[in-house]
């Protein structure tokens, strides 16, 4: 069933006052609420609804408006349905005429909507971020042409991943599930476990390594065990082993991986899509998620560098075999054929489409250089604080989202809230010069 969406109406309660009567009409979110398209994000999202019957879904402006709330001022889910219930701006910019005391949603409504959008029809919100830009004068749609790319780690909400820890942690999963499903082990090494994890970390700190392989070598056999006699336990027992092949092969492989082994390793149980990515930064060598690729416009426009794409790159590809997939994603997002495209060096033997082969430029690169070109070059560290605020202030610097689908998900909306982030500073900035100007002229008018 289609959702029920909301159109404003002037009606009048008698008990109850309009939000647009009690709250500054003028404010950049009321201002923003309004330059936003609504009917266009209804349109794109309704498309994953049928006619079928059945309880209709809470209207889209409501969880759009929540969706681009939550990234613009970096909440988690708890922490925006409080804010939505005492502030009237967050209602008003949702939709709602009236003052609600009470949530007219559910807090795990939030996390079955990105999950039914998906990445392709959340980035509707990207493609909205940047139309309201160009509409309200934040950027011109000619800068869209030229733009900078560049790729980060998404880090995953994780444990700092060892093999004790992690050999300890499946032990522990699998005598939890077995303890659920009533299946009786001859012994769940609980006690001897945890002591064994605990004093290979403090002979690893002591820097006594032969001491610290002994006690990896326990929980290696602690959990070989338990792994063995679950598997003779649930032997003839279809609906057991169904429930035990996912958490037994996540064990298997975190018991039989070697530290220099080449190809996917499992560094989270509970997120097993993670990956350890090398960015040669001397204060994180690694770190564990997904690599992201980032574009922004090479001029920064009245309203600020504007994010104009954003993408979870599973598999940690090369960066120069990106551009294949990036751009054109690119272009159908912002609908305009790109001119120019500015890389690091890490980008050098790109696999860049046929028509944009020469349209991309790398640091280092001398040939075909105009000297318009080389005064672009010195934009490209421009990319750099856009995405430090990706990550510090629009949460792409701890990924809360479970799955692979989660990683895509939390990259396009943490640039969509960057965007509106901008947007509400250049409404505020806007209203500011108006403010001024009528000030000025009532100077004039006394002088």
């Amino acid at each position: 069933m289609r959702p029920r969406e909301r159109r404003e109406t002037s009606e009048q309660d008698l008990f109850r006052s309009r939000l647009d009567q009690i709250i500054d009409m003028k404010h950049a979110l009321v201002k923003l609420g309004r330059a936003i398209d609504w009917r266009f994000l209804e349109e794109r999202f309704g498309a994953v609804y049928t006619d079928k019957p059945g309880q209709p879904p809470l209207p889209t402006r409501l969880m759009a408006g929540l969706a681009i709330l939550k990234y613009t001022y970096d909440l988690s889910d708890e922490a925006l349905c409080d804010r939505w219930v005492e502030n009237p701006y967050f209602q008003h910019f949702c939709g709602e005429e009236f003052f609600q005391h009470v949530l007219v949603f559910d807090r795990s409504s939030l996390t079955r909507w990105r999950q039914r959008m998906g990445e392709e029809k959340l980035k509707a919100l990207l493609q909205e971020s940047l139309a309201v830009a160009t509409r309200t004068d934040a950027m011109k749609p000619s800068d869209l042409a030229r733009v900078v790319i560049d790729t980060t780690v998404q880090p995953k909400a994780v444990m700092f991943p060892t093999d004790a820890k992690l050999l300890n942690r499946a032990r522990e999963r699998l005598v939890r599930l077995a303890k659920k499903l009533g299946v009786s082990l001859r012994q769940s090494y609980r006690r001897v476990g945890k002591l064994a994890l605990i004093k290979h970390q403090r002979y690893a700190h002591a820097h006594q390594f032969k001491r610290a392989n002994r006690s990896l070598r326990k929980l290696k056999t602690y959990l070989g065990r338990v792994i063995r006699d679950i598997g003779r336990r649930i032997v003839g027992n279809e609906d057991l082993r169904e429930a035990f092949v996912r958490p037994l092969f996540l064990a298997e492989r975190v018991l039989e991986q070697e530290r220099r082994q080449r190809g996917r390793k499992v560094y989270s149980l509970h997120a097993p899509e993670v990956e350890c990515i090398g960015k040669g930064k001397a204060h994180r060598p690694y770190e564990f998620g997904v690599k992201v690729s980032v574009a922004t416009t090479v001029k920064h426009s009245a309203g600020g560098q504007f994010v104009t794409h954003a993408a979870a790159l599973p598999g940690n590809p090369y960066d120069g075999h990106t551009l294949g997939t990036v751009i054109p994603q690119m272009q159908a997002l912002i609908g305009n054929i790109l001119d120019r495209c500015i890389t690091d060096a890490g980008y050098r033997g790109h696999n860049a489409p046929p028509d944009h082969k020469f349209k991309v430029y790398t640091a280092g690169q001398k040939r075909r250089l105009t000297p318009q070109i080389k005064r672009e070059f010195k934009r490209r560290a421009a990319i750099e604080p856009v995405i430090g605020h990706l990550k510090e202030h629009h949460r792409m610097g701890r990924n809360h989202l479970a799955h692979a689908s989660g990683d895509a998900a939390n990259a396009v909306l943490a640039a969509a809230g960057y965007n509106f982030r901008r947007l509400l500073a250049w409404l505020r900035f806007l209203l500011l010069r108006i403010l001024i100007a009528l000030g000025l002229a009532d100077q004039f008018k006394l002088a």
